[in-house]
């Protein structure tokens, strides 16, 4: 809801604030804080209209907006929130008691008076809230309705129920605010592994700045303990990462000279040294606070019906709130006034859409926080409901399902050749080479300085492989082609093998070959089973590789439809049949190349660890771990996030319904009033709070 706390009441009626994303650079902590809420415009953090997935503006409905991350903490801060409530209590029950004893000074003003103080502790807030509210237009929010309903009682006399739906509908906004505080603090806390100072070397001094003042190339210090700021690569020795904050996973990583270091990853013991690559604004870690951002702000198609629902709902039953004073005038013989404003007054408090306002958008958000904390990162509510919906589900290989880093599987020598130093002399060799599968076969086989310092004239051939000196033998090292353009016969079995393959030859005769291969990731075979378990009929494997390869890869997973060769078009065109057909569907991938076709799917599934900035940034859902097997607990949080939202529908109309019609026949007072507005609201807010303690 808009904070009746705020000196922004009008402003926060009216627009739903939101971090501009055009500007990644300054999101930071400050813009989840309440100063960034009631900042003015034109400061640092100007409140925008949030926009969702598909240009639809995000209204505040019937005065809440808890869609999204809006900027405000939905609470007072400072003083203990629940001391003006208490003292409000005190009151309220001594009035009851000295009313029920009939106590002598308990009469005429003095009545009126502590109850009307016992009223205003709490109310005053809320009566300004609506004041402010009527000269907007946004006139039919739960402030009038709670104004009207509790000025009302005490107009005819009824204080102490005027008092208690106040008290108790103040209370049930500040159980809502620490739902909603709950439900942001798992999102909120990725904001935190931001650095906000780093250590940079300049002119040989050692500098403090901040890191949007960082520029490429600068070289940062990172100390043991201390957060890395931005991404950039690691020079000197190697340095262990703790990697937790960005990928959920607890065992630190070792990098090495080279490797790529990213923002929020923390230092663990020694000093390292990182030379900075990405701005402040274009680091992994930005853009995915980005994502998160702009999540809040996309709502599902069940929030933006109950949007569009409470707008029109309540301006009818102040309709009917005010026919059910006037319409008995003329056909109710022994018509008494007092009595049926009473009942209109009931009718307005029960009318009260809060139960579905807030805890919807609720649920949603605190699916959101769930998958966060499982390393999985929805842009926004709606992708929830879609993914319970898909039934096919296409991936990639390389990067997805496998490692995405080529590793020597076996090496087999000629007869009269020894393995070892087969791979002695071919590891030797590709040291002269930067190719992936060079690079493999040097991590396998380790070659020592003295090895690769007796490698000369080497002479790369594309497409081909590499051809030169080593300890005086002329080698050769690629693929069949090479060997047949240099007149060197290989046995037949060799173009049989399936795998990606080194072939090798010494002095023109063939000496063995090595096969490469891209190893499956540990969790893609029970990705594969949780998903059919989950109720996918449909797993299909789509890539660029060998199709021989792909096969093999997918027989292993236990996927039965698996096409390889494939250009990026091809996997377009495939995906479009399986949509043609009806199909919902969701594309997983990683690489550039995969960027179309994610967009192209229902929902777009990206590996945000070796993923690409394009492939990421036009998923619908990101894993940070990259493990497939978060596919099929991102549709278990969806499942149990729809079912959430669903219960408190149901409840909400359940209970509301039966004491409207209660209050209109005058068998429903002020107290059953207010246990179907704050007592539902309440019930389903702690329904929702669920979602952010299952185990998934």
């Amino acid at each position: 809801m808009p904070d009746p706390y705020s000196d922004n009441t009008d402003e926060e009626l009216n627009t739903a604030k939101q971090v501009d994303l055009a500007n990644v650079g300054a999101l930071n902590r400050e813009q989840l804080t309440p100063e960034a809420a009631t900042a003015p415009r034109g400061q640092d953090h100007p409140p925008t209209d949030t926009v969702d997935h598909h240009n639809e503006s995000a209204d505040v409905h019937a005065g809440h907006s808890h869609d999204g991350l809006d900027g405000h903490d939905h609470g007072p801060a400072g003083e203990w929130p629940y001391l003006w409530p208490a003292v409000s209590l005190v009151l309220l029950l001594g009035g009851l008691a000295l009313d029920y004893f009939d106590v002598p000074f308990f009469v005429g003003l003095v009545r009126p008076l502590w109850y009307g103080v016992a009223f205003l502790l709490v109310g005053w807030k809320v009566l300004r809230a609506a004041a402010v509210s009527l000269p907007t237009g946004n006139v039919f929010n739960e402030f009038l309705l709670m104004s009207l309903a509790t000025l009302g009682a005490f107009a005819i006399g009824e204080y102490p129920e005027g008092v208690a739906v106040m008290l108790f509908y103040t209370v049930g906004e500040l159980f809502q605010d620490a739902a909603v505080n709950r439900a942001k603090r798992s999102i909120r806390a990725l904001l935190e592994i931001q650095a906000t100072e780093v250590t940079v070397l300049r002119n040989g001094q050692s500098l403090v700045v901040d890191p949007k003042q960082v520029q490429l190339e600068d070289l940062m210090e990172v100390r043991p303990g201390e957060k890395v700021a931005l991404d950039g690569l690691l020079e000197g020795a190697s340095v262990s990462f703790n990697t937790a904050a960005l990928t959920g996973e607890s065992a630190p990583q070792t990098k090495q000279p080279g490797d790529m270091v990213l923002a929020g990853m923390i230092n663990l013991d020694t000093l390292a040294r990182v030379r900075v690559t990405a701005a402040f604004a274009d680091t992994k870690l930005s853009r995915i606070l980005a994502m998160v951002q702009d999540a809040v702000g996309r709502k599902a198609k069940t929030q933006q019906f109950i949007t569009r629902f409470a707008k029109i709902y309540t301006p009818i039953v102040v309709l009917l709130a005010v026919l059910l004073v006037l319409v008995p005038i003329v056909v109710v013989d022994d018509y008494v006034f007092r009595d049926w404003l009473y009942r209109a007054l009931v009718f307005l408090v029960i009318s009260c859409p809060c139960a579905l306002v807030i805890s919807i958008p609720l649920g949603y958000f605190g699916g959101i926080g769930a998958a966060s904390k499982n390393g999985i990162l929805f842009k926004g509510s709606n992708f929830l409901d879609v993914m319970r919906e898909i039934d096919t589900v296409v991936m990639d290989k390389t990067g997805t399902l496998t490692e995405g880093v080529f590793a020597v599987r076996e090496v087999v020598a000629a007869p009269g050749t020894e393995a070892a130093e087969l791979l002695r002399l071919a590891g030797a060799l590709e040291t002269k080479s930067t190719h992936p599968i060079a690079k493999a076969v040097v991590q396998h086989a380790q070659p020592t300085a003295a090895a690769i310092a007796a490698v000369e004239s080497v002479e790369e051939i594309a497409g081909h492989g590499l051809r030169g000196q080593v300890a005086g033998r002329t080698m050769l090292a690629g693929n069949t082609k090479l060997l047949r353009k240099f007149g060197v016969t290989y046995p037949a079995e060799v173009d049989a093998v399936v795998d990606s393959i080194v072939v090798l030859a010494l002095d023109g005769q063939y000496v063995g070959y090595l096969t490469v291969a891209d190893a499956p990731k540990v969790d893609a075979a029970r990705a594969v089973q949780e998903l059919r378990a989950d109720g996918i009929t449909k797993l299909v494997m789509l890539s660029g590789d060998k199709d021989s390869i792909v096969q093999r890869v997918a027989a292993e997973l236990g996927i039965t439809e698996a096409h390889g060769g494939l250009l990026p078009e091809d996997k377009a065109r495939y995906v479009q049949q399986y949509l043609d057909a009806g199909r919902k569907l969701a594309f997983v991938g990683d690489g550039v190349n995969d960027a179309p076709v994610v967009a192209l799917a229902d929902v777009g599934i990206a590996m945000g660890g070796l993923g690409s900035d394009a492939t990421i940034e036009t998923a619908d859902v990101v894993i940070q771990t990259d493990h497939p097997s978060k596919i099929a607990t991102a549709r278990r949080i969806a499942r149990a996030t729809h079912t959430v939202v669903w219960q408190n529908i149901w409840l909400a109309f359940l209970v509301k319904g039966v004491v409207l019609a209660l209050g209109a026949g005058g068998l429903a007072t002020m107290w059953e009033a207010v246990f179907a507005d704050v007592g539902v609201a309440l019930l389903a807010i702690l329904n929702a709070v669920r979602i952010q303690r299952m185990k998934f």
